[in-house]
């Protein structure tokens, strides 16, 4: 199948020179993915609800400003390597050409619609996070954007005192209420109505009860929820208790999943690729099979380098955020590491990464001597 099976020619477009203010009001007339930002007619970039959540920037701010990039797709491409390309890219829409000419949008949304039926021989435990922000009642929504922002997520769950899902609030909460306030403001107050805004706390803006998914559920299951509610994630809960936050799921953990290979060598994916400085691919795979070959009983069935560009610099350089995360035959397990520069903030991630492989590796040595000791004390 061809992505232009499934991409459409419709969509929301803007000249590079719309302000700001023009794109936000246009998510709130029509909610569209993405906004295409074009340039005397030609594709320049897109802007998306994160974007909206720039709290800083300026009603009269033109679009060139603050619109990001997205991976081109030629309308002929392969679904599973488009897949790839949203992932890598960290976008959850991207424009299709044909030649050089733009021809339409792509979606996620589309892209799962396409293959859901195939998902249930999949369940959730085998692609969901087992890590997860999470944040409390109090929370300022300024604190919940820029949390959001910095770590590149789409939702947040709010616990209450005793560590049980309480809410959740997603970028599609917090854009609508940005939006639906900075338009009641006027030009002459908007500074200090914005400023209210940020400082509301969340629990005036969480959705509660919260959507969750079970890990033994099929992936099929989830992800039929998250399309019929237009969730991008749901929230993984403990199968003893439906307000213990187990992990979450999102759509971008199930196009990920969707480029898994039976290659030999260990599939590794991508996200900011962009950022990467010296490094290459083949660079990140030989020095993350390095580390996993020291537990031998270790099988990664993938492996997923995410770089988080700061704005801080240094002599140029911008400080990156860098988080690994393996899903192996022994579990997940992850290391995240900063430096100024991709290939820094990599090996810093690398080595913590190979402290928590050492980690598990002694705690299944452990189990298996405690294993041996009970055996024997049950001899005697």
């Amino acid at each position: 199948m061809d992505i232009a099976d499934i991409a459409t020619t419709e969509y929301t477009e803007a000249d590079v020179g719309e302000r700001f203010g023009k794109i936000r009001a246009a998510f709130e007339e029509s909610n569209p993915k993405a906004i295409v930002i074009t340039d005397d007619g030609e594709y320049a970039g897109i802007v998306t609800e994160r974007q909206i959540l720039q709290s800083h920037v300026e009603d009269n701010t033109k679009a060139s400003a603050f619109m990001r990039s997205a991976p081109g797709i030629d309308r002929e491409e392969d679904i599973r390597e488009v897949a790839r390309m949203l992932v890598e890219g960290g976008t959850m829409v991207a424009p299709v050409f044909s030649d050089e000419d733009l021809w339409g949008i792509v979606t996620a949304d589309a892209i799962l619609e396409s293959v859901l039926e195939n998902l249930d021989a999949i369940t959730v435990e085998q692609i969901y996070t087992d890590e997860v922000l999470s944040v409390n009642a109090d929370t300022t929504v300024g604190r919940a954007i820029n949390l959001l922002r910095e770590h590149g997520i789409s939702r947040l769950p709010v616990l209450a005192d005793d560590g049980q899902l309480d809410g959740i609030v997603t970028t599609h909460d917090l854009r609508d209420v940005i939006i639906r306030d900075m338009d009641k403001a006027t030009v002459g107050d908007r500074g200090g109505d914005l400023e209210r805004i940020l400082d509301i706390p969340v629990y005036d803006v969480m959705n509660s009860p919260v959507e969750t998914a079970d890990r033994e559920e099929p992936v099929s299951d989830a992800v039929g929820r998250m399309l019929h509610n237009d969730y991008n994630g749901l929230m993984v809960t403990a199968d003893e208790n439906d307000r213990h936050v187990s992990g979450v799921v999102t759509k971008t953990d199930v196009l990920r999943a969707l480029t898994f290979t039976e290659d030999e060598h260990m599939d590794v994916q991508i996200t900011n690729i962009d950022l990467l400085d010296t490094l290459a691919r083949d660079d990140v795979r030989t020095d993350i099979a390095g580390v996993t070959d020291k537990y031998r009983r270790m099988q990664v069935h993938h492996a997923h380098v995410r770089f988080q560009e700061h704005k801080e610099k240094l002599r140029g350089t911008p400080l990156i955020h860098c988080q690994i995360r393996l899903r192996t035959n022994r579990g997940q397990v992850a290391g995240t590491g900063e430096g100024y520069g991709a290939s820094s903030a990599f090996h810093v991630a690398l080595d913590k990464l190979e402290r928590n492989v050492l980690e598990m590796k002694g705690m299944q040595s452990d189990e298996e001597y405690e294993g041996q000791l009970l055996r024997k004390l049950n001899e005697i």
